[in-house]
């Protein structure tokens, strides 16, 4: 089993704020950096701050010296496969080989088509996720990178200097659909699970996809994607699993804030936020408890973790995660 770790999205309004919060995280002791890919943000309205994710990964990046980046996830098709090549190489190059380059198919629709970009139905865009994973491997270790499929063809694409990782930066595949499972036994050395996205939401927004995805589920999804790599002659343990959830934390137990949050995130009640896989409520032992279990139960070693609060961020570092790193 992977060792168990623990990174934070804290999505800053502005640069400055970033350099704070990454800085913060680094030193708080979290493992890794993430920040959406959207043009302007789901979770808000249209005047909600929403910096473009790449660009701030790398600002958080540059703050920072031992910290990962790992964008959750990179929309692929915001880009063309060879310019993501190139950005992501960049990021690799900056931070010193610290890059995770999470990607994912996509769902925002309304965003697409506000921006100009086309939205395909789901198969084309995970076969166009696909194929941008094959440019990405060839354009970070081949000498004349070259690569034909149906939806993308690339010749000469040069791409020096390499990543700092030899073989690039890791894969992180964000979802738990069936063809997520069977792209991430291909080719994934990461699987960021959560529930479908769709409806022009996502699984924060979504009580249906949130309830829905129980441990249950879970735990079926991960079957399938055990299933789908030994069809392959893939060893399973290669593929490491994580997830990400949204914390709210306090000492006290019976804390009306808790349940204020878990009835804000649509939940029906106190104790079916706390059995949710997208969610971590409760006082730290309560955490740390159900930590332990969904790790012994599923195999889940990355948690990337969205906070309710700065209170909540650091009760988890303080007296959640020395528990939970030490296994």
């Amino acid at each position: 089993m992977y060792d168990v770790k623990f990174g934070l999205m804290p999505l800053p309004v502005d640069m400055a704020d970033a350099q704070v919060v990454a800085q913060r995280a680094e030193a708080q002791g979290y493992y890794s950096l993430s920040h959406n890919d959207h043009f302007y943000s789901p979770l808000g309205g249209p005047d909600s701050p929403q910096l473009e994710c790449l660009t701030v990964m790398t600002v958080m990046g540059m703050a920072t010296k031992t910290i990962k980046i790992a964008p959750s996830v990179i929309a692929a098709s915001f880009r063309t496969p060879p310019m993501l090549a190139k950005i992501a190489t960049s990021i690799d190059l900056a931070t010193n080989g610290r890059f995770i380059c999470g990607l994912g198919a996509g769902w925002y629709d309304k965003e697409y088509e506000a921006h100009g970009y086309p939205f395909p139905p789901l198969k084309q865009r995970l076969e166009q996720l696909e194929e941008t994973v094959q440019v990405l491997k060839a354009m970070w270790t081949e000498e004349e990178p070259a690569f034909g499929g149906e939806h993308f063809n690339v010749h000469h694409a040069y791409n020096n200097p390499r990543p700092t990782q030899k073989s690039g930066p890791p894969i992180m595949l964000g979802g738990s659909g069936t063809g997520i499972l069977k792209m991430a036994a291909r080719h994934a050395d990461i699987l960021n699970m959560i529930p479908p996205t769709g409806n022009g939401k996502d699984f924060i927004q979504d009580t249906s996809a949130s309830l829905n995805f129980d441990m249950a589920k879970m735990k079926d999804c991960i079957a399938k994607l055990h299933q789908f790599c030994r069809e392959i002659d893939r060893d399973p343990a290669e593929i490491e699993l994580g997830g990400v959830s949204f914390v709210a934390l306090s000492t006290d137990a019976d804390d009306p804030a808790l349940r204020e949050v878990a009835s804000s995130l649509g939940f029906p009640d106190y104790a079916s936020a706390q059995r949710a896989p997208v969610a971590l409520f409760g006082t730290p032992d309560e955490v740390k408890q159900e930590l332990a279990r969904r790790i012994e139960e599923t195999g889940l070693t990355y948690f990337i973790l969205a906070m309710a609060s700065p209170e909540s961020q650091d009760l988890f570092a303080e007296e959640v995660m020395p528990a939970l790193l030490a296994r």
